[in-house]
């Protein structure tokens, strides 16, 4: 009785110490044909690289990040399952749902040892860390500049990488997020 109480003890030690550790927001999840899947979160604040084109630690609230991957099934022949997807553009636009204060924001590549490649930036939320808050994401193609295609994509896929698409989503609550610390 006491060794099976010692073993369920560590165990939920062991979960809550992951789940600490590795605390992001979930804001939603979407899938873009042909085959992207992104993952949009709110993450804890961070010290990146370059200081010159991101936002010092200790003026941001979070962390705002879209994780942009190839689908492990259901995509485009020759494509890396799971693999990042490059030179998208992206962008978040954050309301604060009380005040209607809001913060317009690209995302750009960052890369990091648990997450690999994604599109984010560190922000300062446009109110209270405590007030709710709406994201709209757009995610649009490369420009033609950007990336070419070739004749086997156009006759498999079409005439584009894919079309802008838009997602919206509300009652975010960053609070937990905004005071979490990843040091």
């Amino acid at each position: 009785m006491k060794f099976s109480y010692k073993i369920l003890s560590i165990t939920f030690l062991l979960i809550s110490t992951i789940f600490s550790n590795a605390q992001e927001l979930i804001i939603g999840e979407e899938r873009i044909e042909p085959g992207i899947v992104v993952i949009f979160e709110g993450a804890i604040k961070d010290m990146i690289m370059p200081s010159s084109t991101n936002l010092n630690e200790n003026l941001t609230d979070i962390h705002i990040e879209a994780r942009v991957n190839w689908d492990v099934d259901n995509i485009p022949k020759g494509t890396p399952k799971g693999g990042f997807v490059p030179y998208l553009h992206i962008n978040a636009l954050i309301t604060n749902q009380k005040t209607g204060l809001k913060t317009f924001i690209d995302l750009i590549p960052h890369i990091n040892l648990s997450d690999n490649f994604h599109y984010a930036r560190n922000i300062s939320l446009p109110g209270k860390i405590e007030d709710l808050y709406s994201v709209k994401y757009t995610i649009s193609p490369p420009s033609k500049y950007d990336v070419s295609l070739h004749m086997d994509w156009k006759k498999e896929i079409g005439n584009s990488f894919f079309e802008t698409v838009t997602y919206s989503y509300k009652d975010i609550k960053f609070e937990e997020i905004a005071k979490a610390s990843r040091r």
